[in-house]
């Protein structure tokens, strides 16, 4: 059973033009430059060190934090079109799937039950782990390492080396993170970075959608990573 991981806002929920509005409000209120370059060239899971990529004081980040929260607070968005049924597709496929996001859990969760994927996502690893955060590969090696453990429970059989999983992520510090924890990176091209940038980042594909990799990857003969 081969392991799929996922990133989940701008790969599977559109929801980057809404994080793009809720930093614009913390900026403003923080008095730094910002604006969709500075957005495009500065733009982190982790949302700490988005901040410090924004020159913002560390003893200003978790206040601004705090202050996004309740800038994005309502302002949820749902899945790409297809993204759904493209995961229903991929598990009744035979592949295990993963949830790998910097979104904190009391944010995504909700999300994960309101959009009817949660039954998908037996694995998940938050942006609020007390781990090292994208791109440090910390986040996949403890997305496989719970994929295991539940195989093992379940008496089913995942691969635990981190060459035989996928992830599958928008931005270039998932493709960093998936490049240094050993896994097969896809890139989803979007206004966050092109192809060649995914790829100079650790990509090893790179796909318009995470629908259309999923296509792309069942029309193949075998089902393996």
């Amino acid at each position: 059973m081969p392991l799929a991981l996922f990133d989940w806002d701008g790969t599977i929920v559109d929801s980057i033009d809404r994080h793009f509005d809720a930093y614009a409000v913390v900026c403003r209120r923080f008095d730094l430059p910002f604006d969709r370059e500075i957005f495009r060239c500065v733009y982190a899971p982790d949302w700490r060190l988005m901040y410090r990529r924004l020159g913002m004081p560390d003893d200003s980040i978790e206040e601004a934090g705090r202050a996004w929260q309740e800038a994005f607070a309502g302002n949820e968005a749902p899945p790409f079109a297809g993204a759904a049924a493209a995961l229903e597709r991929l598990s009744a496929a035979g592949y295990a799937l993963g949830l790998v996001t910097g979104g904190h859990r009391a944010v995504i969760r909700p999300q994960l039950v309101r959009f009817g994927l949660a039954h998908l996502f037996p694995v998940r690893v938050f942006g609020d782990e007390r781990i090292a955060g994208k791109p440090d590969p910390a986040p996949l090696e403890l997305a496989i390492r719970r994929a295991g453990r539940l195989a093992a429970r379940d008496g089913r059989a995942v691969p635990l080396l981190p060459g035989a999983t996928v992830y599958v992520g928008d931005a270039l510090d998932d493709m960093r993170m998936a490049a240094a924890a050993g896994v097969h990176g896809v890139g989803i091209v979007s206004g966050l970075a092109s192809a060649d940038e995914l790829v100079a980042a650790g990509a090893v594909e790179t796909v318009p959608s995470l629908a259309a990799w999923v296509e792309r990857r069942l029309a193949k003969p075998a089902v393996r990573v």
